[in-house]
């Protein structure tokens, strides 16, 4: 931010003028002491280098077997989106539509939301539209629930181990790397940059 904003406290609804902080600093309420902004160290850069890491991260996740189960000397192998089909084949399509939105979709749009934003910025442009998409990318943020496919997971494996060999596949280790790439970006984004790129586009 390069200028004075007008923000009100989010505890105490102070109105009052916001100074960027320096680098690494942030900005409190005098009244409540509330952080009102925290500046983070070269935000976008980071940002954009783990979204771009959590794209590829992505593709191997779902283009790669993600586990695979041996009995009786016959070999099974699934995939991201099996659990999705076995769930639509069941007659069970509202718990498929919400496991494909929660784990697939809403971490794809994530990330090409994210790299529409963040590119264009990168390069010195504002994209197009630039306040509904990142508004969008927030909204949709909570509905990634990739950790919580992932600890279903879990439980099954603890549960199947005793009935077969399972081997681990590399779709596995990417997904469980995403989640935690996809929490690192959401904590070095600095949303305050961002629509400071939206105040002042043309």
């Amino acid at each position: 931010m390069n200028q004075q904003t007008r923000i009100a406290c989010h505890e105490c609804d102070l109105l009052q003028q916001l100074k960027p902080p320096p680098p690494g600093g942030c900005a409190r309420c005098p009244r409540c002491g509330a952080v009102l902004h925290r500046s983070k160290r070269n935000s976008l850069n980071r940002t954009l280098a783990l979204s771009l890491a959590g794209l590829i991260l992505f593709m191997i996740a779902n283009a790669f077997p993600f586990l695979a189960f041996e009995m009786q000397g016959q070999i099974t192998e699934t995939r991201l989106f099996t659990g999705v089909t076995d769930l639509y084949h069941q007659g069970m399509w509202g718990l498929a539509a919400l496991v494909l939105f929660t784990t697939i979709i809403v971490p794809a749009v994530q990330l090409m939301l994210m790299l529409y934003v963040l590119i264009p910025i990168k390069l010195g442009r504002t994209p197009g539209h630039l306040a509904g998409v990142f508004r969008l990318l927030q909204n949709l943020t909570p509905w990634g629930m990739m950790e919580v496919f992932m600890l279903g997971i879990l439980v099954s494996v603890v549960k199947l181990a005793g009935m077969a060999t399972i081997v681990p596949g590399l779709a596995l280790w990417a997904f469980g790397l995403l989640i935690f790439v996809l929490a690192a970006a959401a904590a070095a984004l600095d949303p305050h940059q961002v629509w400071e790129k939206v105040r002042y586009a043309p």
